[in-house]
């Protein structure tokens, strides 16, 4: 099983920037996708989800307007594109598989770095 996050980097405040999550290894339509994000000193902090087949996206507060998740089953990949990046978004981000029976067990990727300069 692997989550494999690209798409990380510097960027300037007010520029964009699309994560993806590439999943192997499960039934990637059998699960919820979402992100999350941890700050250096902080807890995780949730960002979007999206339900199996790509609907009900939700989204953190934070980030309501700014960020956009989707995924592609064909390709059991998730993205979330960023726009008007803030410093506050600075974090390494996270990609989660949640399985939608309890049975099915949670997936985490290693995380890829996104720094705001302002």
């Amino acid at each position: 099983v692997q989550l494999v996050e690209s798409g990380g980097g510097l960027v300037q405040a007010g520029r964009s920037l699309r994560l993806s999550c590439a999943a192997s290894g499960f039934t990637f339509s059998n699960y919820n996708m979402r992100w999350v994000r941890q700050a250096p000193g902080n807890d995780r902090e949730f960002v979007a989800g999206i339900g199996p087949s790509g609907g009900m996206p939700y989204y953190a507060d934070s980030v309501k307007g700014r960020f956009t998740i989707s995924r592609d089953n064909a390709k059991n990949t998730v993205y979330l594109q960023m726009s008007s990046l803030k410093s506050d978004d600075t974090a390494v981000y996270y990609c989660n598989a949640a399985g939608i029976t309890p049975d099915l067990t949670d997936y985490w990727g290693q995380g890829t770095q996104v720094t705001v300069s302002s």
